[in-house]
């Protein structure tokens, strides 16, 4: 009865000394065959989704596509004087010309700003913005 029990616990693994019998009797050892055949293969959208995280390629559209949209929803007094130059952990560093634009810009045009760019991006994307003179 016992015997019975143990197959009824494991129907398709053959045991270890049961595997090397079936190997020198075949000639071959297709145990890594057999291992193989268990194996789940993944789906293309699982491999694309792993391939975007892995190459960073979401934070690399995200930096080609600030300065487009930098470009169109920004105003154009602003975007003359002041340009996107990176994007890193949320934070987007913006370069401004001259001291007298940073200080205008900051004060008073930061948060509309800050507000357009997450309305297309999304709040994750960027935080926050950092000016600084350049």
């Amino acid at each position: 009865m016992q015997a019975n029990n143990n197959s009824q616990q494991r129907p398709n693994r053959p045991s270890r000394g049961r595997a090397q019998i079936l190997a020198a009797w075949r000639g071959v050892d297709i145990s890594e065959e057999e291992k193989l055949r268990r194996y789940r293969p993944k789906t293309a959208a699982d491999l694309t989704k792993s391939l975007i995280e892995r190459l960073n390629l979401k934070q690399k559209q995200s930096d080609t596509e600030i300065p487009k949209v930098w470009a169109n929803s920004i105003d154009p007094r602003i975007t003359a004087h002041a340009q996107p130059t990176g994007l890193r952990n949320g934070t987007l560093f913006v370069t401004v010309d001259n001291s007298m634009w940073l200080h205008e810009i900051i004060r008073y045009h930061r948060r509309e700003i800050l507000s357009r760019l997450q309305n297309s991006f999304g709040n994750q994307s960027i935080k926050k913005i950092s000016f600084r003179l350049g």
